[in-house]
């Protein structure tokens, strides 16, 4: 509970209509979340927009409504004119929360490839220094207690500051989001303390939403202007994107391979049973070994190093938490059988995501390499022509099948792939739609050494087709049918 004149500290109102003194039970972006004493902030969305649904959030209780629209004739509650509506909203749940980031370290991880798995590396390096870690990230939002499946990257504005409010309540120090493209264009982190931003790289994604690589690059550099004052920057020095971004922001730790970087990897080896690796600073030397796989890996790594010395955390200590680190869900992940086949899950749904897959795989010297993918509908589709492409040049063999097609003709979507295909000149490819057929046969034509990528969903346990959700565990069918195979 809140005054409104509280809740409102810092935003930019153009009017208010009624009493600043009232009291605000809580804050709602969507109308079924409303309830008696709430704000309700209209935001315009891509298919709909707020607005629409006041009066359902009315006859639910609201009494204030946010809005970039003036107040409508005769209208009887609490109505405030902002002229951004995303801005107002973050800036009110930071407050009506109590800024949680203000009491605690927050670290932001931005970029196409290696969120995930480096703040799972974070997580553990933070856990062996006795430091209480949460997570806001694709997979989950964890901490103390606290495990939630995440919907989304980056929730939006009163959930991540509700959420980072539970996490300080349960003693957590140190809490480590992703930081999406779309959040920092929705403004869904504005109000937030950054203490560390990454930028571990930038490749071809949400093309669709950002149009060009310019724009998806200047999204993802706004997390390093919030608290910038304040913040430490650390940047990949060996991405394009990565050097463009250093170039703008002077003082900035940076990590890679190359020469120039202030954390770098000096001699590694990458074999099938993980990474070893040598890293130089400006304190020393010193080697790091982990259960990861594959060159994308080293780079994620080096991030959560580079973090870590920044926190000021001991080198035995972040040694100890890359080595506890064994897998991470959907990231690359083996699945175990008794047929001598390496089978592995992977989050891999961009052509620069399955080029890396497909090289990570090769190093480690396979008979063949047998590959599962599709693409999501709804999305980028410009980046499927370029899929198929990679399929067809690196993978001896590629099945072609469903991903989460959504509204989208799941044939439609498979031939703009198959076009990608067709120009590496191969014919060593199959069509089946069903997904889960599609994983049956892959396994079904592998034999002793073969690598069998599923690729797309990785951690995610459930399909998307037309308005529909069914469970679907990409690692839990491989699992079953492998099943059935060792009973015949």
């Amino acid at each position: 509970m809140m005054k409104l004149k509280d809740l409102l500290a810092g935003v930019s109102l153009i009017d208010i209509s009624k009493n600043e003194e009232e009291e605000i039970q809580g804050i709602a972006y969507s109308s079924k979340d409303v309830q008696p004493g709430f704000l309700f902030a209209a935001l315009k969305g891509e298919k709909k927009d707020g607005f629409e649904f006041i009066e359902e959030a009315l006859l639910k209780g609201a009494e204030v409504i946010l809005s970039e629209k003036p107040k409508p004739q005769n209208f009887e509650k609490n109505w405030i004119h902002v002229h951004d509506a995303r801005e107002a909203l973050a800036l009110c749940s930071a407050n009506f929360y109590s800024h949680p980031s203000q009491n605690m370290k927050v670290i932001g991880i931005t970029g196409t490839k290696g969120k995930t798995t480096t703040t799972y590396l974070l997580e553990e390096i933070l856990k062996k220094s006795e430091y209480i870690p949460g997570v806001i990230g694709t997979v989950s939002y964890r901490g103390p207690k606290i495990n939630i499946p995440a919907q989304r990257t980056t929730p939006e504005a009163p959930d991540l500051q509700k959420m980072m409010r539970e996490m300080l309540d349960k003693g957590v120090t140190h809490c480590l989001i992703e930081v999406s493209s779309h959040a920092l264009e929705l403004k869904r982190v504005l109000g937030i303390g950054f203490d560390i931003a990454i930028f571990s790289n930038l490749s071809g994604e949400h093309l669709d939403y950002h149009l060009s690589m310019e724009r998806y690059f200047e999204a993802k550099k706004k997390l390093f202007f919030l608290n910038h004052k304040k913040r430490i920057a650390v940047i990949n020095q060996d991405d394009p994107w990565g050097k463009k971004l250093i170039s703008e922001f002077p003082g900035v730790i940076t990590y890679g391979l190359e020469a120039q970087a202030n954390i770098r990897g000096e001699k590694y080896k990458l074999a099938e049973k993980g990474i070893e690796l040598a890293v130089k600073y400006a304190g020393g030397k010193f080697t790091v070994t982990s259960s990861l796989l594959g060159k994308p890996n080293l780079y994620n790594i080096l991030a959560s190093v580079a973090t870590a010395l920044t926190l000021n955390v001991p080198v035995s200590t972040i040694q100890d938490g890359i080595t506890a680190l064994k897998k991470i869900p959907g990231r690359f992940e083996k699945i175990e059988n008794s047929f001598g086949l390496h089978i592995f899950v992977d989050y891999a749904h961009t052509d620069d995501a399955l080029r890396n897959l497909l090289e990570t795989a090769k190093e480690l010297a396979p008979r063949r390499i047998i590959l599962v993918f599709g693409a999501g509908g709804d999305r980028d589709k410009s980046k499927r022509e370029r899929m198929g492409e990679v399929a067809g040049g690196m993978a001896d063999w590629t099945i072609l099948t469903n991903d989460n097609p959504r509204s989208e003709d799941p044939l439609s979507i498979i031939s703009a792939i198959e076009k990608g295909i067709k120009k590496a000149r191969t014919r060593n490819y199959k069509i089946l739609p069903d997904r889960r057929k599609a994983i049956a046969h892959a396994l079904s034509i592998g034999e002793k050494g073969d690598y069998i990528l599923i690729a797309g969903k990785g951690h995610e346990n459930y399909q998307i087709i037309q308005d529909k959700v069914f469970p679907f565990s990409d690692a839990e069918v491989i699992r079953s049918i492998l099943k059935k195979m060792e009973a015949n």
